[in-house]
């Protein structure tokens, strides 16, 4: 089934009654309600909005991924369950008695599908993307000669011009980046704990400070999504250093983006589900081939 993603700016009172999300305005006007079970998203984008504990019960009992804004109005916090499957524990001795050669070879396919996908962007560009399909058949096992660096050079400068810096606090469209990112984050979060794994130990990255680098490992060959509506929003809004509610629109639309993976087409969030499913079957020697989506 398909998860709505819910975006909210203004200052609402969000409740729980029966299974329902109830909206309701600050004098106390219940606006719309919307089955918890319906939704996979929800993004809180005002100091004034407040909720209910029932109604955070029942969204963690259905795994949505709900994400908090700052004052800067950019994601900056998530909720997420802490027992979201009914082997967790099983999952979680598997993760980490993973092997480092297997390891290295789940961070080689993540390389090569992002590569890939990075070309194929290009493509649908109408960009050059020779020099990144040939990168993608030298990526050895870990990337170890970091291959995925010098391909990511070659593609900001094909994608958005010579002079493009791919930075977070960077010139246009960067911003479109950063929150599209943080998003696609957020939903791979959901993912992995959906799956029963722990976000905070990744296949390549590690950080002390990071509790997520299992998702910054996962959504890798996910970013040419966003990519892809940061590029369109750029051609209409160029030059954008703030956004506004109408860019956000277009970039949540990322949740529901048809992704191919395997043999069928479905909406971005099931995608990362069924990758995330398929690395913990992985880590448990069931198969050795992550489920990553192709391109279109």
């Amino acid at each position: 089934m398909i998860k709505r993603t819910l975006f909210f700016s203004n200052p609402y009172h969000l409740a729980l009654k029966n299974k329902q999300l109830e909206v309701a305005e600050p004098h106390g006007m219940t606006m719309k309600t919307i089955p918890v079970e319906d939704i996979g998203f929800i993004v809180l984008d005002h100091p004034q909005i407040s909720f209910t504990m029932k109604l955070v019960e029942q969204l963690n009992e259905y795994n949505v991924a709900t994400v908090f804004c700052d004052s800067k109005h950019m994601p900056s916090s998530m909720l997420l369950p802490l027992d979201a499957h009914h082997i967790q524990s099983e999952l979680f001795r598997a993760q980490v008695a993973a092997s480092e050669p297997l390891k290295k070879n789940l961070w080689k396919q993540t390389i090569e599908a992002k590569v890939k996908n990075q070309a194929r962007l290009l493509d649908k560009c109408g960009k050059n993307s020779l020099q990144l399909r040939s990168i993608a058949k030298t990526i050895k096992s870990g990337d170890s000669d970091n291959r995925e660096g010098f391909a990511a050079r070659l593609y900001w400068m094909a994608l958005f011009g010579k002079t493009f810096i791919r930075d977070r606090f960077g010139e246009p469209p960067n911003a479109f980046l950063n929150y599209g990112y943080i998003l696609l984050r957020s939903a791979v979060a959901r993912a992995i704990a959906g799956s029963g794994l722990l976000a905070t130990l990744g296949i390549h990255h590690r950080n002390r400070y990071n509790a997520f680098c299992l998702a910054d490992d996962i959504m890798e060959p996910y970013r040419p999504y966003v990519d892809e509506i940061a590029y369109s929003l750029n051609q209409k809004y160029p030059g954008t250093l703030v956004l506004d509610k109408e860019h956000k629109a277009e970039l949540l639309g990322l949740m529901a983006a048809d992704v191919k993976i395997g043999e069928n087409k479905r909406p971005l969030m099931l995608a990362l589900s069924q990758t995330t499913a398929s690395l913990s079957r992985c880590f448990s020697g069931e198969q050795r081939k992550i489920e990553y989506p192709v391109f279109e």
